[in-house]
């Protein structure tokens, strides 16, 4: 009876190795480095290590370097990455949820550029990149950088407080959203030393740049439906420049074929003529895309007047001389683009925002989706049409 009731635990004991073998295997650092890198292929770069080293659930990634490849081919030492609290999915996918990099620091001639605290959290690695939906494609939820700085003969010429983006994947995998800011953006234009340029630059008071920029959006692959709600460049002192837009067609088979033909370019990047080939291929993919509504506007703080004044001492006169010129010469400039019935809104919104710089906006929106080769055909064949064909208006001071 103890024999039996023996060998009964053993053969238990066996069962239940085999069962959970896979939960308790180690991590395999080589396959996690090749699906990462065929993720990242459609990037057109390479991310290489020295060697590989598994603690537990960490990995470690020794000696790395990552090389863009193409025409200009070059590459970054990266040092040691850690690879934090790696797991293995369905498929063959691993979910990392952090990636933190040492500091960077390249030095090309007399200019380098710093990098600090740099990281990944949320890191989707899929198991296979054949796939159509989302899960085909390396994600990560979240993406932030450090203080970054660019100096140029030892002299801070750039610098850019905090960077950060993330991204949320939908429950049913069929839509995801991103959204982003780039802080404590400074540039110095100060050390220009071309004579025409510093003294453009002194007129307009752009020695030194302060600003933000944001961006928010979402993307639906299966339906290519994309909608870039914001994307704002904010400077103190000049003004705010937004965009949006939105389109359909750009599917994941589109972006695929898309990236495949960038691949072709680069790897045959000194022949023209395959060059040409590509360039239409893409222009052809292109097509299948259509066109819903966009929207660029800027709000004026101060660099509106100042351009004038500058404009204005170029040609010997004033900066409220110079304004009278611009819109004296504007329905003659307007008569050669073609624009229809759209020339006098357009000239009416110039005018009200010369007179009081305070914002001006383009809006594209028409009654419904227009496809890319209509639109093309009508800028080809009647150029007057395309405003009327887009839905385009033009305001100011609204």
């Amino acid at each position: 009876m103890t024999r039996i009731r023996f060998k009964g635990l053993l053969l238990a004991g066996a069962a239940s190795a085999a069962l959970s073998g896979q939960a308790f295997a180690a991590l395999d650092g080589q396959d996690l480095l090749a699906k990462i890198n065929a993720a990242y292929a459609a990037g057109s770069g390479v991310l290489k290590a020295e060697s590989i080293e598994v603690n537990g659930d960490d990995v470690v990634l020794k000696g790395t370097t990552f090389t863009a490849t193409g025409p200009q081919e070059k590459s970054i030492a990266l040092g040691n990455l850690t690879l934090q609290d790696v797991t293995e999915a369905d498929g063959g996918a691993y979910h990392i949820d952090r990636i933190e990099f040492p500091e960077v620091n390249v030095t090309e001639e007399k200019s380098s550029i710093n990098v600090k605290d740099l990281y990944l959290a949320g890191v989707v690695v899929p198991g296979s990149t054949a796939g159509e939906g989302l899960s085909s494609m390396m994600m990560y939820e979240e993406a932030s950088s450090g203080p970054i700085t660019v100096t140029t003969d030892g002299k801070q010429v750039f610098a850019v407080e905090k960077a950060s983006g993330s991204v949320a994947l939908a429950e049913d995998e069929s839509s995801l959203s991103f959204e982003g800011t780039v802080t404590g953006i400074k540039a110095d234009l100060s050390s220009i030393e071309d004579a025409e340029g510093k003294e453009a630059i002194n007129a307009l008071g752009l020695q030194t740049i302060n600003g933000e920029i944001s961006v928010s959006g979402n993307w639906e692959p299966v339906s290519g439906t994309v909608n870039l709600e914001d994307y704002t460049l904010d400077f103190a002192d000049v003004g705010s420049l937004s965009l949006s837009f939105a389109l359909t067609g750009y599917t994941m088979d589109l972006v695929k074929q898309l990236q495949e033909t960038a691949r072709t370019m680069q790897a045959d990047a000194n022949n023209e003529q395959a060059q040409q080939a590509a360039g239409i291929a893409i222009f052809g993919l292109m097509q299948q895309m259509s066109f819903q509504s966009a929207q660029i506007s800027f709000e004026d703080a101060g660099i509106t007047e100042r351009g004038l004044d500058y404009a204005g001492k170029q040609q010997g006169s004033n900066g409220e001389q110079m304004a009278q010129m611009v819109k004296g010469m504007l329905p003659i400039l307007l008569a050669q683009a073609k624009l229809g019935a759209l020339q006098n809104q357009v000239s009416e919104a110039v005018n009200a925002f010369i007179d009081d710089p305070q914002n001006i906006t383009i809006t594209a929106e028409p009654e419904k989706e227009v496809p890319f080769p209509m639109i093309m055909g009508a800028a080809m064949g009647a150029p007057e049409s395309v405003p009327a064909l887009l839905g385009v208006s033009v305001t100011a001071n609204e």
